[in-house]
C-alpha cells in the first residue's frame, strides 16, 4: 500500500473546509481544488473568469512547489466554471501558463462554486 502524505502550503489561501491543499501518494500529487482567493485578503479576485482561472493557477503553483514539485509536471487539471461563455477567455488566460507540452484537461460547467467563484481548477501532478 502506498503511504499518503499530506500537503500544506503557507503560502496558498487556507483551506475553507476539511481539507489538505494537496496528498502525495507515491509519485503523485493530488491538488484539491483552488478558487481565485487572494492568499493576503482572503477575498475572491476582482475581475472576470480569465483573472480568476490565473489566481487559481497561481494557487496552485504555490501548493505545488510546497509539495517539491511545480505546475509545470502537472499530468491533469479540472476547471469548473459557472459561465461557459467565458471558456474562451479562460483557455487564454490557462494558456499562458501551459505554452508548450500541456497537460491533459478537462473543464465543466457548474451551478455554483464556494464563495461566489467564477472558477475553481484542481490538478494531479507528478510528484
Amino acid at each position: 500500500m502506498t503511504e499518503r502524505e499530506a500537503i500544506e502550503a503557507a503560502g496558498a489561501p487556507p483551506a475553507i473546509g476539511p481539507y489538505s491543499h494537496a496528498v502525495r501518494a507515491g509519485d503523485l500529487l493530488f491538488c484539491s481544488g483552488q478558487i481565485a482567493l487572494d492568499p493576503d485578503r482572503g477575498e475572491i479576485v476582482s475581475g472576470a473568469a480569465a483573472q480568476q482561472v490565473e489566481q487559481c493557477l497561481r494557487n496552485l503553483e504555490t501548493v505545488c512547489a510546497a509539495a517539491g514539485t511545480s505546475l509545470g509536471r502537472a499530468l491533469r487539471l479540472t476547471i469548473y466554471t459557472t459561465d461557459l461563455e467565458q471558456f474562451g477567455a479562460i483557455n487564454e488566460a490557462y494558456g499562458r501558463f501551459f505554452d508548450a507540452d500541456p497537460p491533459a484537461r478537462v473543464a465543466v460547467g457548474v451551478a455554483a462554486l464556494p464563495m461566489g467563484a467564477l472558477v475553481e481548477v484542481e490538478a494531479v501532478v507528478a510528484a
